[in-house]
């Protein structure tokens, strides 16, 4: 996969593109990463790539023709397909996990991190193919919200994980929170580790994951559940579970 970033401050994504999980699949080859500043496109003496907005009001807004070159320069080379151009903004979609599996399978992303009051209209009209937020507040700019999704969508490209399998049970990737993790010693000041775990027991080792994972579910995050995939008697065991929460209450 190769991923681009347009930013104001490449040098923010130095150490985050060069160390832990994102560094080491760039260094295996499995992800190109790189931070292209846009003022480098402003076409202007000054480096200018903000504007105050037509009809008046307060704040800035980030020009069309900076963002428009640098991405028409990053594609000038690129004959494969038209890659997702994504703007980081907290009017866009929420991101979540299924975003990022469906990123992950992309060969090409482009994120445009924003500063000031806004992006003109017609970045968001003509050249962005997702809007992306990681929440319902508002930053300094696109940078970190843009790490955080580099860094959910690489880390399920094949080969960045050691295990395999790490991704494919983290919360939220089976529509479900995760399931508790011990490790040793099995008794730590008192607090054991549950019997079933040292067991060696593989299925019923995965039952009580499976069971731990919607009791975490209902306790933390019960909208999850209404999406999720389960069956008749997980359903009713949640139903129990729900009656019992409730009589906890009442009594």
């Amino acid at each position: 996969m190769k991923v681009d970033v347009l930013t104001l401050f490449p040098e923010m994504f130095e150490g985050v593109f060069g160390t832990s999980i994102l560094g080491k699949a760039r260094e295996k080859g499995i992800v190109a990463l790189q931070a292209v500043n846009f003022r480098n496109y402003a076409g202007n003496k000054h480096g200018q790539v903000d504007d105050t907005p037509y009809g008046g009001g307060g704040g800035m807004v980030l020009k069309p023709d900076p963002i428009f070159a640098a991405v028409e320069d990053l594609l000038e080379n690129d004959t494969a397909v038209r890659p997702r151009v994504i703007l980081m903004c907290p009017q866009g979609e929420t991101f979540t996990q299924k975003k990022a599996e469906e990123l992950s399978r992309e060969e090409h992303l482009i994120f445009i991190c924003g500063h000031y009051e806004g992006y003109d209209e017609r970045i968001r009209q003509h050249l962005v193919t997702d809007e992306l937020s990681i929440g319902d507040y508002v930053l300094t700019g696109g940078e970190l919200p843009a790490m955080v999704a580099i860094d959910s969508v690489v880390r399920l490209l094949p080969g960045v994980l050691g295990n395999e399998t790490s991704a494919v049970t983290d919360s939220f990737s089976t529509g479900l929170l995760e399931y508790p993790h011990y490790t040793r010693p099995a008794d730590f000041r008192g607090h054991q580790v549950p019997d079933v775990l040292l067991s060696g027991h593989h299925s019923n080792i995965e039952a009580w994951r499976r069971q731990e994972s919607l009791r975490r579910t209902f306790e933390r995050r019960p909208d999850l559940l209404k999406h999720a995939d389960l069956t008749v008697k997980e359903r009713q065991w949640l139903k129990s579970l729900e009656e019992q929460s409730a009589q906890r209450v009442t009594d």
